[in-house]
């Protein structure tokens, strides 16, 4: 499983905000403040966050070309009047700036000048206080009543709401892009090795670098890998997986190799040719998940070519799952096909499963690939697997994901002690 099918499982794309949907966001509430000054027509129109001691601009719509106010600016609170209309020290809808004396001691009412002055606080559902919204205009204006206040409050209401909903995402973002720097600049991001083995004679035949993350709360990879993806650093993450794993390379008993995942926007990176200069690409797999879209096949093949033409060889994950890896199957044209290990748990009672396993097992060997079931745990599976004719097989039962240390110590056994299922006689 990879960031594809980890984003629509735990609903990332809810969480957190992509640069696109920011934008978005932010047209939305630009809209509205923009409706606001002109149906009331005033000259500025500001939404302010409160944020300590200051009042940060984050939305200005003006029409005036000199206007002083512009989006990122901000201001000590005392010399404006948000906060005080906030305390009620001025009124929110003051026409005329000169007939209030309150106002003419605010600097704010000649630095810009402000002549007339509309304001309303922002507030999220939960009561919490987010800033003002606000429209001004260099001269009075007597035409204001308190009809023009009640527009503004429901234009104030539109954009809480956008700005609530931006504000939650946004923090999550924000978490999630420390959680994730922190995987890849400290040492966040931790490899482990799980055996491959054949079920002819029980020797290894390489190990798989599964990457982990020890961290608490425990989050599983696929997660850790979708929201790395979700805010933009999905391929560094996945490159650093890679190049991390790659030390187990040297480790790898005699004829072994080393099988790595990466989403197929990394395998079109040019950093991850690079990852690979003078490493034996004899001795490397790159395993691509079943779940991960690809939208130009021709591109992909012709980017690994170089690669594959060296020695580097291609594995399709999680074969079975659905119909997206029997089109990767027929355009990658992969030496390895990796049988997801949901079609093999329980398979020895399943006669579905079973039927589907054979009839990989029948293609694979016409085509001349390998065929690998994942997630063997129990004996009475991988003598099932057996029995079907799969030649190698990797899960708990076999071998358990280790260090890079143990990996040239580690002795396969579980392979050689498989019981032999009995039948029961039909009837």
């Amino acid at each position: 499983m990879t960031f594809f099918d980890s984003a629509r499982q735990y609903g990332l794309h809810d969480l957190l905000f992509s640069l696109e949907q920011q934008t978005e966001a932010d047209e939305r509430i630009n809209n509205i403040l923009a409706t606001a000054r002109n149906c009331l027509g005033m000259d500025i129109g500001f939404i302010a966050e409160f944020a300590g001691t200051r009042r940060f601009f984050r939305y200005v719509d003006t029409d005036m070309q000199d206007a002083a106010l512009r989006v990122g600016d901000w201001l000590p609170m005392d010399e404006g009047y948000c906060q005080r209309i906030i305390d009620g020290e001025l009124p929110e809808l003051i026409p005329d700036t000169a007939l209030l004396p309150e106002a003419q001691e605010v600097a704010a009412t000649h630095a810009f000048p402000i002549g007339s002055h509309l304001s309303v606080p922002i507030r999220f559902g939960d009561g919490r206080l987010y800033g003002t919204f606000c429209c001004f205009s260099t001269c009075a204006d007597a035409t204001l009543n308190k009809r023009d206040l009640q527009i503004l409050r429901s234009f104030a209401q539109f954009a809480a709401f956008e700005l609530d909903r931006t504000i939650e995402k946004r923090i999550n973002y924000w978490d999630a892009e420390t959680r994730i720097l922190d995987a890849l600049e400290r040492d966040g991001l931790a490899m482990v090795y799980q055996p491959i083995v054949s079920l002819a004679d029980g020797k290894v035949l390489g190990f798989e670098a599964l990457a982990r993350f020890p961290f608490v709360p425990s989050r599983s990879p696929d997660i850790w890998f979708a929201e790395a993806f979700e805010v933009g650093r999905g391929i560094e993450l996945e490159l650093k997986a890679m190049r991390m794993g790659l030390e187990g390379i040297r480790r790898l008993p005699d004829g072994g190799y080393l099988a790595l995942n990466a989403s197929p926007a990394t395998l079109l990176d040019h950093r991850f040719a690079e990852t690979f200069r003078d490493q034996p690409l004899d001795r490397v797999v790159i395993e691509v998940t079943e779940h991960a879209d690809i939208y130009d096949y021709d591109m992909l093949a012709t980017a690994l070519a170089p690669l594959r033409a060296h020695g580097m060889r291609l594995a399709v994950d999680d074969a079975g799952a659905g119909y997206a890896s029997l089109r990767h199957i027929l355009n990658l044209k992969p030496d390895i096909i990796k049988l997801d290990a949901e079609l093999c748990r329980d398979i020895e009672d399943d006669p579905v499963r079973r039927a589907l396993a054979a009839s990989l097992v029948s293609f694979t060997r016409d085509v001349g690939c390998v065929l690998i079931a994942e997630g063997v745990e129990t004996a009475e599976t991988l003598q099932a697997l057996k029995t079907l004719g799969i030649g190698a097989a990797q899960g708990f039962h076999l071998g358990r994901p280790m260090p890079v240390v143990d990996i040239g110590e580690w002795q396969p056994m579980a392979a050689k002690r498989t019981p032999t299922l009995v039948t029961a006689p039909a009837g």
